[in-house]
């Protein structure tokens, strides 16, 4: 039996220059951490004993004689991926709940390579996850996906993500001070809208629209505040002025696509820069999840009292592991 932890991915900026029509063209940066929260699978051989030959539980439970009807895509694929014929079992439990802009889905394809390959009796480092999970993703399921959250399921940490101007990407460690880390999990507030919502219409559009190159004005900006941005954590700057950046990129990035953002959402959003915050953003693709801002801690009580849409809040923490095995009984 295995048991693989997975971290879920906060991006502070950069978020749509990691689409591959875009950065193979004209290069992409992504600013992004790994979550303290998780999605674990639970994966083993299933014995011969039942009328099914495999189980499949996450949202819901699947039992089916034969691999290819398994109606979850990722396992589907993954299992395709690997060649695996064999009966297997799998759990899914998550820290968080899913379609809700934190790359949940990307988490769970990471992890289940991991648990897989583990399986096999075989271990694959950070890298190689990230870019089979990205062409299990993109190449084997054909879904609308960039590749920060494969990345950053994989890898942890807080990263920074250089991308193109071709297939290729670069991934860099942030590297800052201890006290600053802490002081910036402390000024993030992380809220849950209670809408979950498919991302993949969102993304499908926002690749159209750079294909046909409707927001190129948009993604210049995007990327030019995550350059600027990059120098502020380098510099240590404030996070007032981080802030405002994050601001900035939110108002380029709800314009990617119609329906990333709606009335509701931008009356929340400035609902909370009235009460204090800084800035912040829509995680994801666009249309529900979760909220991220950063406000001093002295707001956070009078911000979260004003924003009584948002159902809960999490705590915010950094990552620093990627997927991991957690847990490995070869009997």
């Amino acid at each position: 039996m295995i048991i693989t932890r997975t971290p879920y991915r906060l991006s502070f900026f950069g978020g749509g220059t990691d689409y591959n029509p875009w950065f193979e063209e004209n290069g992409g940066l992504v600013l992004a951490v790994g979550l303290a929260h998780y999605c674990y699978l639970t994966v083993r051989y299933l014995p011969p004993f039942f009328e099914h030959k495999t189980r499949v539980v996450y949202g819901k439970e699947e039992n089916v004689i034969n691999n290819k009807d398994i109606q979850h895509p990722s396992v589907r694929g993954c299992l395709e991926y690997l060649n695996i014929s064999e009966g297997v079992e799998i759990h899914h439990d998550g820290d968080l709940p899913a379609r809700s802009g934190l790359g949940s889905s990307s988490s769970f394809t990471v992890g289940l390579l991991n648990s897989l390959y583990a399986l096999k009796q075989q271990m694959k480092s950070p890298r190689q996850l990230a870019e089979e999970a990205i062409d299990v993703e993109q190449n084997w399921l054909k879904e609308s996906v960039g590749i920060q959250d494969q990345i950053m399921a994989a890898h942890g940490g807080f990263r920074i993500i250089e991308m193109g101007p071709d297939a290729t990407w670069i991934l860099k460690n942030m590297l800052l001070p201890k006290e600053y880390l802490k002081s910036l999990e402390d000024n993030v507030l992380l809220g849950f809208s209670g809408i979950s919502r498919m991302a993949e219409q969102h993304a499908k559009n926002k690749i159209e629209n750079i294909l046909q190159g409707k927001t190129n004005e948009e993604l210049q900006t995007i990327f030019s505040l995550a350059q600027e941005a990059l120098q502020a954590f380098q510099d240590q700057a404030g996070f007032d002025k981080i802030g405002r950046l994050l601001d900035q990129s939110w108002q380029c990035k709800r314009r990617l696509a119609e329906g990333v953002s709606v009335n509701w959402m931008d009356d929340l959003y400035q609902t909370a820069l009235r009460n204090g915050a800084y800035g912040g953003k829509l995680m994801g693709a666009g249309g529900g999840g979760f909220f991220f801002f950063l406000a001093p801690p002295n707001k956070h009580h009078k911000i979260r009292d004003a924003l009584s849409q948002i159902k809960v809040w999490v705590p915010f923490k950094i990552d620093h592991t990627g997927s991991q095995v957690i847990f490995y009984n070869e009997n």
